[in-house]
């Protein structure tokens, strides 16, 4: 790393991914600081920087020193033992700053010394100690799942007569004779834990009422005038509880209810054609029931607007999943019984990873928002106005060149949000209007601007 580039770096300010040090003296506290990186998502450690950034840099004594501080903590401090990389970057004729890497960590969660599990907080570490951080940093690694959670619904509380047909339909099998034997068929198939109790999978598949043990776990649809939210007024709402398939139809009949129907060229008489085909909504809506965070106590949030319709889900994408990636028919199963079951003919869920292209491929003005900050996926499908999409486009393009003029330095992005369009709406009236010389950007795509020209 040039010295540049270093000083770029520092001068950043310290985040969740780069902290300063002055300089290290105890290895304890050393492996504190690489244990909370490695639990969360790595970083570097710049030693011989000052917490306000000021680089004051290390003798070639203090350097022969850290490195062999660093050696110990990594190996001996840290359970289990981390594999770091150093660099020693010269920042004046004789001091250098040490720019330590810690990976994000495979063996997760890491202890200290001590025992103590320390995880980034911003700038800072704290301390791991509730059960449900704990669950996330196992469930990170693929140690632990929400679904295998015991409940407190005993066997007695199965729906039997929704058991005894899935066991027939899926695996043509006979339901159990006895109650001894039906706790070992349960839990043989990870839906009952070994104390006796169904687990979060097995209650929201198959128990009489899931909603009576899990009430959070529901969906909460609400048809909203207008594109904004309301406090108090609304036209439809509706809370669908159940098993997972019960709200799965509760919700798509809310959907269905509140699309537009169009005639589509057929006689008056005849079945109208929802304005957006159903099975976007039935691959958005499996996708939300079987992979949202269920160590996450809330609902799911189902929004009609006029311009939209948004599908809100706990819990952020895991791991190293992205938005892009989503889009590309990758997956990571977070609740990876339910998806097993499910896959089963419970709900249309074929679990390859595909039911995101599907829906792409059949209303590509679909937007991901993958918000880590707030622990919430939300996925938005933009509605056609109603009006003719000539007149509609016209408006658009002028309500573009009225808000570019005022605020030229606009990305497409915020512009769709101002006007409540999709943003691949805006950048085609855009190529349009550059196509017609009544607009023009001014420096590149990034630090750049428009110029509206009358």
């Amino acid at each position: 790393m040039i010295p540049d580039i270093l000083r770029a770096l520092i001068a950043t300010g310290e985040d969740s991914r780069r902290q300063f040090k002055r300089d290290v003296t105890n290895a304890d506290a050393l492996a504190a600081e690489m244990a909370a990186f490695a639990n969360a998502e790595g970083g570097t450690l710049f030693l011989g920087v000052a917490d306000d950034g000021s680089v004051l840099g290390l003798s070639r004594t203090d350097v022969n020193r850290l490195n062999q501080l660093i050696s110990n903590a990594a190996s001996q401090h840290v359970k289990s033992p981390l594999t770091v990389q150093t660099e020693n970057v010269q920042v004046d004729e004789d001091r250098i700053v040490i720019v330590l890497t810690v990976p994000k960590g495979q063996d997760k969660p890491y202890f200290d010394r001590n025992g103590v599990i320390w995880f980034k907080n911003g700038a800072d570490k704290r301390r791991v100690n509730s059960r449900e951080e704990l669950r996330r940093l196992f469930q990170s690694v693929d140690i632990f799942h929400a679904d295998e959670l015991p409940t407190r619904a005993g066997v007695d509380k199965l729906d039997s007569l929704r058991f005894r047909d899935f066991l027939r339909n899926a695996y043509n099998q006979p339901y159990p004779d006895s109650s001894e034997e039906l706790l070992t068929l349960l839990q043989n198939m990870n839906l009952a834990a070994d104390n006796g109790m169904l687990n979060l999978a097995g209650a929201l598949l198959f128990a009489e009422k899931p909603e009576w043990i899990k009430p959070q776990f529901v969906i909460k649809a609400i048809r909203y005038p207008g594109n904004a939210i309301h406090v108090s007024e609304y036209l439809d709402s509706e809370d669908f509880s159940g098993t997972l398939p019960e709200v799965f139809e509760g919700a798509m009949a809310f959907i269905m209810r509140n699309l537009r129907k169009t005639q589509a060229g057929k006689g008056i008489n005849a079945p109208g054609v929802p304005e957006i085909p159903p099975v976007v909504f039935e691959e958005l809506l499996v996708n939300a029931l079987v992979h949202r965070d269920y160590l996450v106590s809330a609902p799911i949030r189902l929004f009609v607007f006029d311009n939209r319709i948004e599908i809100i889900s706990p819990g952020h994408l895991p791991n190293n999943l992205t938005v892009a990636k989503i889009r590309a028919g990758n997956s990571n199963i977070r609740n990876p019984i339910l998806a097993s079951y499910v896959a089963k003919g419970l709900l249309p869920y074929r679990g390859l990873g595909s039911g995101i292209k599907r829906a792409l491929e059949d209303w590509p003005e679909i937007d991901f928002a993958d918000d880590r900050d707030g622990c919430l996926f939300t996925v938005t499908v933009h509605r056609k106005e109603e009006k003719s999409s000539e007149k509609s486009s016209e408006k658009s393009s002028e309500k573009i060149l009225a808000l570019l003029k005022a605020e030229p330095d606009l990305a497409a992005r915020v512009v769709a949000e101002r006007l409540g369009i999709t943003q691949r709406a805006v950048e085609k009236q855009i190529a349009k209007l550059r196509e017609d010389g009544r607009l023009r950007r001014i420096g590149p795509a990034r630090g750049g601007h428009w110029e509206v020209r009358e």
